[in-house]
């Protein structure tokens, strides 16, 4: 065999070889490329469901922190002087006649009519009386409100009234 003819057998060989080798290898690649994927989305979803585990843990330790600061800070009717200190009573004076105190809120001027009046259930709260609102139920030792009732801040009672028409639902007297 000339060299001629031994070139052109050796390049109709490699002709052949070559795309045959170079999609076994492409195959291969391909292969540990998903392989490969698919790893990256185990590790993915593993990493996922201990970031929600170690943030469910997180919330309930926020939850008993949260727990423990309300027993900590709730009113106690045995101690006539819970309220001193605390951030929303700094304005607080004592009793003055013809106003009443609202924490958070500050005194507001009362129409002589309230003025020491005894709220009870079933009885209406005047219109310019219900805008005051218990900012934490939790400090005086009350749960959430139901839907559509608030508590309110009436002379010293706190007063749990309907939003729409202000009928008074229960009353807890002489708070501070």
């Amino acid at each position: 065999m000339n060299h001629l003819t031994k070139a052109a057998v050796f390049g109709v060989a490699l002709a052949i070889a070559a795309p045959v080798a170079a999609e076994a290898q492409s195959r291969q690649d391909r292969r540990e490329f998903r392989e490969d994927r698919r790893d990256d989305r185990r590790d993915f979803h593993r990493d996922r469901r201990d970031d929600r585990r170690d943030f469910r843990h997180d919330r309930r330790d926020y939850r008993d922190d949260r727990r423990d600061y309300r027993r900590d800070q709730r009113w106690d009717r045995n101690n006539r002087d819970w309220w001193r200190g605390r951030s929303d009573f700094r304005d607080y004076r004592g009793a003055r006649q013809g106003y009443w105190y609202a924490p958070s809120y500050g005194y507001y001027r009362v129409e002589p009519r309230y003025y020491g009046a005894r709220w009870q259930r079933g009885h209406y709260l005047p219109h310019n009386y219900r805008t005051y609102y218990v900012r934490d139920p939790y400090a005086y030792g009350l749960r959430p409100a139901p839907r559509g009732y608030r508590y309110v801040h009436a002379g010293n009672d706190i007063v749990l009234i309907a939003i729409a028409t202000g009928l008074i639902a229960s009353v807890l007297s002489g708070v501070y």
